[in-house]
């Protein structure tokens, strides 16, 4: 007599608790260091982005004001104060502003309405809501 091949259904319910374990243990994990590549995407273009700020500073004798947002990092303000001495091709390598680590837009205060007189770039972070814990500032990263 010749025995057939295969798993019995004890074999695959086994098989299937112990990948099911696996994942309770690892997933977390995994999740854990995805959203913390995010953060750390976000910290990265924060620090890009006041660079770039920097540079428009330098240039310009002034940071770009609120109304006139990271866009003038890009192309030319065409409101509120005029940079004297733009770059010519702007002060980033991008044609459009970078996102967030959560592909959410960043908010920029000029000094036009901060009380000290700085910028603030600030992320929403993860849950896409302005001013709750997760939301990540440049004033907190300096």
């Amino acid at each position: 007599m010749r025995a057939q091949g295969g798993f019995t259904l004890i074999e695959i319910i086994v098989v299937v608790l112990i990948i099911a374990g696996l994942a309770t243990l690892v997933g977390p994990r995994i999740l854990d260091q995805f959203g913390k590549a995010k953060e750390k995407t976000t910290l990265t273009q924060i620090t890009n982005l006041e660079s770039s700020i920097k540079l428009f500073k330098l240039d310009n004798g002034f940071f770009p004001e609120t109304s006139q947002g990271l866009q003038a990092l890009i192309e030319f303000p065409n409101s509120g104060r005029e940079p004297k001495n733009y770059a010519k091709n702007g002060y980033l390598d991008a044609t459009n502003v970078p996102l967030d680590g959560w592909s959410n837009e960043f908010i920029y205060i000029g000094p036009d309405q901060t009380q000290n007189g700085r910028y603030e770039i600030r992320s929403i972070g993860e849950d896409a809501v302005p001013n709750t814990e997760d939301d990540i500032s440049s004033t907190e990263i300096r």
